[in-house]
């Protein structure tokens, strides 16, 4: 594991959420929908999310709560620098998803969209 995907495993969610949720209503979109873009990627309903962050939960224990969602595979394109897709560590590509799925929500996909319907 490199420096930087154990950077990314010891990251805790409850410090970034706040930063997802300034970037997409800075962009007009709520905190419903990207609890809705979480929810779906993770499996994680509203009550649980609520829980992760209270928990102050890392990135690593987040998703091992997790069920990914079968079509996450479909998520592509390119997210600080790495084709998401091409991400070999599986802890860092799931954060990175989640990167690209907020990326998206900002920049005013249509939701079908962004969850791959």
């Amino acid at each position: 594991m490199s420096v930087q995907d154990e950077k990314i495993a010891r990251m805790k969610f409850s410090s970034v959420y706040p930063l997802y949720l300034t970037k997409v209503e800075r962009k007009g979109r709520t905190k419903a929908e990207l609890d809705q873009v979480i929810s779906w990627l993770t499996g994680l309903d509203e009550k649980q999310l609520l829980q992760t962050i209270k928990e102050e939960l890392s990135f690593e224990a987040f998703f091992q709560k997790a069920k990914l969602h079968p079509h996450a595979h479909l998520i592509t394109g390119v997210i600080c620098g790495y084709r998401v897709e091409e991400i070999e560590n599986p802890l860092t590509q799931k954060v990175r998803y989640l990167d690209k799925l907020v990326d998206e929500l900002a920049k005013g996909k249509k939701m079908e969209k962004i969850l791959r319907a």
